[in-house]
């Protein structure tokens, strides 16, 4: 499990974390996709993803993140995230129970 900590100022992002960069994210690649429920987004990857700061970060996933928190789908503290793999350089964010971490392969976490 990765934790996020999002370093921009009110902005929550995906904090992807050194381990899944290196297993998922080829520094040739300098977009992700991302579902989030019916709403798919292409993410732009910075430069600095692959060197130590590997966050995510888009105005409308704060959005998607916001209002899962809002409806009670996600606690208002970190909560986890399965990222399950959908297609090349693709990913499928779901929230998941804390207790399932450990048998999500793919698991990020958010905080505020």
């Amino acid at each position: 499990m990765v934790v996020t900590n999002s370093r921009r100022q009110g902005m929550t992002g995906l904090h992807i974390g050194d381990g899944n960069v290196q297993r998922l994210f080829p520094p040739n690649v300098p977009i992700v996709e991302l579902e989030l429920d019916h709403l798919r987004i292409v993410c732009t990857l910075e430069p600095n993803f692959w060197d130590g700061d590997p966050e995510i970060h888009d105005t409308r996933l704060d959005s998607w993140l916001s209002a899962k928190r809002t409806s009670g789908k996600l606690a208002a503290g970190p909560a986890p995230l399965a990222m399950i793999p959908s297609g090349e350089h693709a990913f499928r964010l779901m929230p998941i129970e804390p207790s399932q971490v450990r048998s999500t392969k793919y698991a990020v976490s958010f905080a505020a």
